[in-house]
């Protein structure tokens, strides 16, 4: 039975990462050097994976990636601040890519962050790669170990023969092996629990280990209670109330959610509500 595996963005990426970077900036000669620490002091979060990259026609230069379980609407905001940042520690031209894994709508994804202040322009560009859009053959033929845990949501993957070649693959290398918990977590998406069971040769208490089942939990349970606090505030106050939502739909903590959705609840009027929500 495999253990529950680190299954981080960096451990994925550094499986094969010249493979890698070639894929994401389509630079055919780019080579992976030093895989860098991405924590910015100015702000409280670490990008995904940083990495030194040298190609001939570009010379060096940084390839920030940025993986999204799923995708949301302040990352063109965030990839400026990220690009800008990790510019700013290593002094080097950076190379953004956002990585986003599983669909959410047709809407389409923006690929740069724009603004306009009294004449001043600001415009970060970065290249978007959906996974449902990449094929599922690229994983096998470049090859690219960092995506066969994907295999699954990738696009022709659904496929049982697809799923167990990915799984073959990974257990044939001790390397990979420990990242079977990320590919039956993405063959629950379109094969049937059992049948991923009997696939994987283990139980769903191996599965429920992983971060990836952890953090789709979390986002069910923070989608619910926006759905909720959403409904709340329109029987309680009407179309007004609804103002509030951009800001109440940025919180992740669902605890500091069940507390906004007791004070709708308690709050007499709007300002009182808008009180509450500023001292939080």
């Amino acid at each position: 039975m495999s253990k529950p595996a680190d299954v981080s963005t960096k451990r994925l990426i550094s499986l094969a990462p010249n493979n890698w970077v070639k894929w994401v900036t389509q630079i055919p000669d780019v080579v992976a050097g030093e895989i860098l620490n991405s924590e910015f002091q100015w702000i409280s979060r670490e990008s995904d994976v940083l990495i030194r990259v040298e190609s001939k026609e570009y010379g060096k230069f940084l390839v920030l990636n940025e993986l999204q379980l799923r995708y949301k609407p302040e990352m063109p905001r965030r990839m400026r601040a990220y690009a800008g940042l990790a510019e700013e520690k290593y002094n080097l031209p950076t190379y953004p890519v956002l990585l986003n894994i599983l669909k959410t709508s047709d809407a389409e994804i923006p690929r740069r962050y724009e603004s306009n202040i009294a004449g001043l322009q600001v415009r970060q560009d970065y290249r978007v790669i959906n996974l449902w859009e990449v094929d599922v053959s690229i994983a096998f033929e470049q090859p690219l170990p960092s995506l066969l845990p994907f295999v699954p949501i990738l696009k022709g993957g659904e496929k049982e023969s697809t799923i167990r070649e990915a799984l073959r693959l990974l257990q044939a290398d001790e390397q990979f092996n420990q990242l079977e918990t990320v590919l039956a977590f993405f063959a629950t998406f379109v094969l049937d629990s059992a049948l991923v069971q009997q696939i994987m040769r283990w139980g769903m208490t191996v599965l429920r280990s992983s971060p990836w089942y952890q953090e789709i939990l979390q986002r069910g349970q923070q989608e619910g209670r926006l759905s909720s606090i959403e409904l709340s505030l329109e029987v309680k106050f009407g179309n007004e109330g609804l103002n509030f939502m951009p800001k109440i739909s940025q919180i992740s903590d669902i605890e500091q959610l069940k507390v906004i959705q007791r004070s709708i609840l308690t709050a007499e009027t709007l300002e009182e509500l808008a009180r509450i929500l500023e001292n939080m």
